[in-house]
């Protein structure tokens, strides 16, 4: 396939690579990537083994101590030429993500333009690492505060977004003056060597250090587990579900690491009589079978005011009907399948487990066979009626399930519903009501990170701040802020004076 050829995938490829120079070990395990929209195999990846992971962090942290003292908008700079390296390869990469994790093509071309704009969004933070001047109570005293580089960060990404985590941290930390190591899952590691070929490009042309971007490319019971306890990594951001998020965090905390933590979310949305229907249905259904419900932010939950309950039931039934199942690469289908067989056991498994709760399956639910299917990952999206206590509604199924809950009476009802979950990411309302709305938005109103009115719950801006509350983690990558995650903070204060008055007019005479 061109796309491979293009973005320098070859029928065996190494798993670690300190910037430009990749380790030759083969001896740590195969991995055999296999395409979940065609079951074809693409390519296969030699893991990295623990020697080759010693000596990415060892350059990593070597080439920390010459990228901290470059000034920062020298290193928006290098971001700069990363972000137009990626517009040159858009095409193919959007393709490898769409053909190795299995998104339709519009949304791998839409994942790699993330990448571009947080490219674009960081080359600007980069002059506007800024701190506070604060007034001092000693007289000819000066306090402000400032930002430094952490060190070395690391990235551990998930399979559903294959390399748009990955930038949104990477590009943000280097600008702050870090170094960056990746860890992208192991389902869909091309794309992550793709990125690594294109970053190269513009490492030579800088003639820059090796360990400024690193990738390791190995299993979460070695690699992963020397990344959690390797005191010579500052910050990690973890990407996963809130097991895999739970684990991280201890283990990290005991070395009083650095976590940023986007985990798992049950994402709702709320319909009011008041919504507009007309809108509130391309953004329901992309929300809830976009990336084949394979994205943390896919809608789960619909919350229906009782009165309008039949009327959204009947439309969306009619919506999912004319949904186009099959190759993502083709640009006519609207949904991809899942990323491989466990997903779809977990997709049966959570179907048959709801309707023994009492949940009725209202469309979809079969895996799908036959021609263009052979993969065995292809699924009919699902819509099940159903309640918010049900076991099987607490928890993220990562598959393309939306669970319709009545509400009756106010808006206070349909929030309580919707918060009533134990994961906090994202969140949606649709009502032309003011009261409603800002009741939503307010301190009593959704529990997420992010909550949004009129638009769904998928499908965020990089500019914004990044994260949920609860068990999705409380961390906040991308845009906004989220820059100071990535840095020190440091209050400094200078006496320009000539005597020395203490704080709170304590007196120390000597």
């Amino acid at each position: 396939m061109d796309f491979l050829n293009e973005l320098g995938i070859k029928k065996n490829n190494f798993g670690s690579c300190s910037g430009t120079v990749w380790n030759k070990t083969s001896a740590a395990g195969e991995l055999k990537i296999v395409s979940p929209a065609t079951g074809e195999l693409i390519a296969s990846v030699y893991q990295a083994s623990e020697n080759d992971y010693e000596k990415i962090i060892t350059q990593a942290s070597i080439a920390f101590a010459e990228w901290r003292k470059i000034p920062a908008p020298k290193r928006g700079e290098i971001v700069r030429q990363i972000g137009i390296k990626l517009r040159e390869y858009k095409l193919y990469l959007g393709k490898l993500v769409s053909f190795e994790m299995g998104k339709s093509l519009q949304e791998g071309l839409g994942e790699v333009q993330e990448m571009i704009d947080i490219c674009d969004f960081a080359v600007g933070q980069s002059r506007q690492l800024y701190g506070f001047t604060m007034a001092s109570e000693r007289p000819s005293h000066r306090m402000y505060d400032q930002y430094h580089p952490l060190g070395i960060v690391a990235t551990i990404s998930a399979f559903n977004f294959p390399v748009a985590v990955f930038s949104w941290n990477a590009m943000i930390a280097a600008v702050c003056g870090n170094v960056n190591v990746w860890k992208p899952s192991s389902k869909v590691p091309l794309s992550a060597i793709a990125v690594q070929n294109i970053i190269s490009q513009v490492i030579k042309v800088n003639n820059l250090p090796e360990g400024i971007f690193s990738l390791v490319i190995g299993k979460g019971s070695t690699i992963g587990e020397r990344l959690l306890q390797d005191n010579r990594v500052n910050l990690i951001s973890v990407t996963g579900s809130t097991e895999v998020g739970r684990h991280a965090a201890e283990v990290i905390s005991k070395r009083f690491g650095r976590s940023i933590l986007e985990l798992g979310g049950n994402n709702g949305i709320i319909i009011t009589p008041d919504a507009d229907l007309k809108m509130a249905m391309p953004a329901i259904v992309f929300g809830a079978v976009g990336t084949c419900g394979q994205r943390c932010t896919t809608t789960r939950r619909l919350i229906i005011h009782d009165s309008i309950f039949d009327k959204v039931k009947d439309t969306l039934i009619k919506a999912y009907k004319s949904l186009r199942i099959g190759n993502p690469l083709d640009e006519q289908n609207h949904v991809g399948p899942l990323i491989d067989a466990a997903a779809v056991k977990e997709f049966n498994e959570a179907l048959a487990q709801v309707k023994k709760e009492g949940g009725k399956i209202l469309y979809g639910g079969e895996m799908l066979k036959g021609k263009g299917y052979e993969s065995g990952c292809y699924v009919r999206p699902a819509i099940v009626e159903a309640k918010n206590e049900y076991e099987t509604v607490q928890k993220e199924t990562f598959a393309p399930i939306l669970y319709l809950i009545k509400y009756s009476g106010d808006i206070t009802n349909a929030i309580e519903i919707h918060n009533g979950v134990v994961q906090g990411l994202s969140s949606a309302i649709f009502s032309n009501n003011l009261r409603e709305v800002e009741a939503f938005l307010s301190a009593e109103g959704s529990d997420c990170g992010i909550a949004n009115v009129n638009i769904g719950t998928s499908g965020a801006e990089i500019g914004g701040a990044f994260g949920g509350e609860k068990e999705t983690g409380g961390g906040r990558e991308s845009g906004s802020d989220a820059w100071k995650a990535y840095m020190r903070r440091q209050t400094n204060t200078i006496n320009y004076g000539t005597t020395l008055p203490l704080a709170q007019g304590i007196k120390f005479d000597i």
